[in-house]
């Protein structure tokens, strides 16, 4: 395992819930990485960001560690969620929440409810 794979297992498992992204949580980069981050923001979750521009081995890595060719990528207690598209279906249909809950994730439950309702 190289050295990137090695920080990135650790991340992944260190943190129940971890965003690789482009830019950072406050500061997203790209369109895909802020709907995400915007939606665990709101959401309230408490969640390790990892900005991929700032180390190539990392943003290269984290595609082989998952086998997805994308980013961002989101992983709740160690476990590959997917990216954008699959992060927006779930928080649509509740079923983000459901994995929250299971996992033991906290987040405000009438925020999720919130961005279902606006986008009905």
């Amino acid at each position: 395992m190289t050295d990137a794979q090695t920080q990135i297992k650790e991340t992944v498992t260190g943190n129940d819930v971890v965003l690789f992204m482009k830019g950072t949580k406050d500061m997203p980069q790209c369109g895909f990485s802020s709907r995400i981050a915007g939606v665990l923001n709101f959401m309230g979750v408490d969640y390790k960001d990892v900005n991929v521009l700032a180390d190539d081995a990392i943003r290269q890595g984290i595609k082989e560690f998952s086998d997805w060719p994308t980013i961002p990528q989101l992983y709740v207690k160690g476990e590959f969620i997917g990216g954008c598209d699959i992060v927006t279906e779930m928080t649509l249909s509740g079923e983000l929440d459901t994995m929250f809950e299971q996992a033991g994730v906290a987040y405000d439950k009438d925020a999720a409810e919130k961005i279902r309702a606006a986008n009905v």
